[in-house]
């Protein structure tokens, strides 16, 4: 079926669901996208209508029913679905439902397999120790027995005494639990048998499974990414470059993601850099080919202060800072890649049409998550009305939003207060940090709630954290 035969059901909502619609726009592509009550004045809405007429728009109850998203891909005659980011993106029942059921469509991601094994952080574990990659030290499977389990506990407790940790800590997990349930830390081994004892009485009344985990816990490191894209059949994926992502509130949750990983170019490391980029780039492709992954995706990796990097987790979709892996990747030489376009046109069935070979990459960008939220008070979200939002556009940036520029929009209380992702390119560290703080001083945000008190935004936190970008 060729391009223009195709229509895209999107997923979502916000910025990606806005960005979704325009690659499918650049590409012929067909689309509807689902809102909810509560979107209805999201600038997502009001594009879609823009762009596709009011039948490109459906109204659900919910963007977490899969009998909502289901029943309106095929009130409109969806031949696909785009899931975004978030929901139903790494949801491999889902994925399988949309390929397997009565009026099949294609799911713009990996394969449900692949959805399902590489969600299996255990499997991961285990497929990567497989292949030789290094994963976070500790058990890849369910520990059952006691004396195994003091074992692998000691063994953790030498590792770290040799890295030099002043103090020394070992994570003690529920195998079946998850969302932080059944999670505790020991910091030697005089404590190691009672917590065990005490997780896995847990772990058998809450889970009925008295399985165990056993891991190291590391604080000191930076977050790195490599961004994996490949075709159908997952017979030749390639890298689009690695990005950073170590600046984070204190939930771990990212604010800045920088590309490439590190500069070694640019600033002085403890270690050699470029073979830690090297190496993850070259792990990652690894368990790419061996699992036949077929779509866009992103192995996680966190690397010590002694360059040792160790693999998280896969995340088997498209991901927020996907823009900034584009920005300073170029294909055959040619910039302008999106990786949401590459994305879809892979998911339809396309072919590459590129090979490694053809992939450069040219400086450095930056990505800055919009939010709004209260940096001084634990980055707790804030709620109000946006009056006015705005910006200078320039050659080096590009910014993606679902806040309408045109009128004032009260953010949902239902959903997350992210309000714009900003793309700054730079030929070098130095000039793209100056385009930063140059667009964060420009970039004009004002709002209030409903007692009246002013919009409180994380500008002033992507400012000072601007500065040391990439220094380890």
């Amino acid at each position: 079926m060729t391009r223009d035969k195709h229509k895209v059901l999107i997923a979502n909502r916000g910025e990606i669901a806005v960005r979704i619609m325009q690659a499918c726009a650049e590409l012929g592509v067909g689309f509807v996208c689902v809102y909810t009550k509560e979107d209805a004045e999201s600038g997502h809405v009001s594009l879609a209508r823009s762009l596709g007429g009011e039948e490109a728009l459906v109204r659900i109850h919910n963007y977490l029913d899969a009998g909502d998203i289901l029943a309106a891909a095929d009130a409109t005659q969806a031949t696909a679905i785009h899931p975004g980011y978030g929901f139903f993106s790494e949801n491999y029942r889902f994925a399988r439902r949309v390929v397997e059921r009565s009026r099949p469509m294609m799911f713009i991601g990996p394969s449900w397999r692949v959805i399902r094994d590489l969600g299996d952080k255990i499997n991961t574990k285990r497929l990567a120790r497989g292949l030789g990659v290094p994963t976070v030290p500790g058990s890849d499977r369910a520990i059952y027995d006691e004396m195994e389990a003091e074992s692998i506990g000691q063994q953790l407790f030498n590792y770290q005494e040799k890295q030099g940790v002043t103090r020394p800590m070992v994570l003690v997990k529920a195998s079946a639990g998850g969302g932080g349930m059944g999670i505790d830390e020991v910091h030697s081994m005089n404590r190691f048998r009672q917590t065990y004892r005490r997780i896995r009485n847990y772990s058998q009344r809450q889970f009925n499974d008295p399985g165990v985990l056993i891991e190291q816990r590391i604080f000191n490191y930076n977050h790195l990414e490599v961004q994996i894209v490949s075709s159908r059949g997952g017979l030749d994926p390639i890298h689009f470059g690695t990005r950073n992502c170590s600046v984070q509130s204190p939930g771990r949750q990212k604010r800045i993601e920088t590309a490439p990983g590190f500069v070694p170019g640019s600033l002085n490391y403890a270690f050699d850099a470029r073979k830690v980029l090297d190496d993850i780039v070259r792990h990652s492709l690894s368990i790419a080919r061996e699992i036949n992954y077929d779509n866009v995706g992103t192995w996680e990796w966190i690397v010590t202060p002694k360059g040792e990097p160790f693999l998280m987790e896969v995340n088997t979709r498209i991901q927020v800072e996907n823009g900034v892996s584009a920005a300073i990747a170029r294909i055959k030489g040619q910039g302008e890649v999106n990786l949401i376009r590459e994305q879809i046109r892979l998911g339809l069935g396309e072919e590459q049409g590129y090979a490694q070979k053809d992939v450069s990459f040219e400086g450095v960008g930056i990505e800055y998550r919009i939010i709004a939220e209260d940096t001084q008070n634990r980055f707790a979200p804030w709620t109000g009305r946006i009056e006015t939002i705005a910006w200078t556009g320039q050659p080096w940036l590009k910014l993606h939003t679902h806040v309408p520029q045109d009128r004032a929009y009260q953010i949902p209380t239902e959903y997350d207060p992210n309000l714009a992702l900003a793309i700054i390119w730079g030929k070098d560290l130095e000039e793209a940090k100056a385009r930063g703080l140059a667009f964060l001083d420009d970039f004009k945000l004002a709002g209030a709630d409903a007692q009246g008190t002013e919009l409180k935004s994380n500008i002033a936190f992507l400012r000072e954290k601007t500065k040391d970008l990439l220094e380890f």
